[in-house]
C-alpha cells in the first residue's frame, strides 16, 4: 500500500483522496477499504453508528454481502485543512435482480498520517430498471 495523502489539503491532493476511495471501495474488499482509516475510525452511516477497523470490514462484508455488483462514483464537494466532503452515486443490484441507485454525501476527517479517522454518510436509495444503470465495470 502506498502512502496516504495527508492534510492539509490543497485542490489536488483532495482530488486525489476522492478518487483513492471511489478506487478502493470500488474493489469490493473489506480488507482493502479498511486500510484508509484509523485502528478507532469512528463512523455513522445511514442510521448506523460504529467505531474501529474490525467493525468496518464486518459492514463492508454484510453491505456487499447484500448491494450485489456494486459501482461507486465519488465527487469532491468542498475541501478545508483535515476535511473533505463528497457527493456520491452507486449502483447495485439485490438477490432478485432488482437494481438500485443510491444518492448521498459523506463528511471525512482526517489524522495527521492521511487516515479517516472519522466518516459521516446519508444516504437515499431509489430502484431503477437495469437499462438505466449509469456505472458498469
Amino acid at each position: 500500500m502506498s502512502s496516504p495523502i495527508k492534510p492539509p489539503f490543497t485542490l489536488e491532493t483532495a482530488l486525489a483522496k476522492v478518487k483513492a476511495a471511489q478506487d478502493a471501495w470500488n474493489t469490493r474488499n473489506p480488507e482493502i477499504v479498511a486500510q484508509a482509516y484509523t485502528e478507532d475510525s469512528q463512523w455513522r452511516n445511514r442510521t448506523e453508528f460504529f467505531s474501529g477497523r474490525a467493525a468496518i470490514k464486518e459492514f463492508l462484508r454484510r453491505k456487499w454481502a447484500r448491494e450485489l455488483d456494486y459501482r461507486l462514483m465519488k465527487e469532491l464537494w468542498c475541501y478545508t485543512g483535515n476535511r473533505i466532503s463528497v457527493r456520491f452515486e452507486y449502483e447495485w443490484h439485490d438477490d432478485r435482480g432488482q437494481w438500485y441507485r443510491t444518492h448521498g454525501n459523506e463528511h471525512w476527517e482526517f489524522d495527521d498520517d492521511g487516515l479517516m479517522r472519522r466518516r459521516d454518510m446519508s444516504a437515499n436509495d431509489y430502484p431503477i430498471a437495469e437499462a438505466d444503470r449509469r456505472y458498469r465495470d
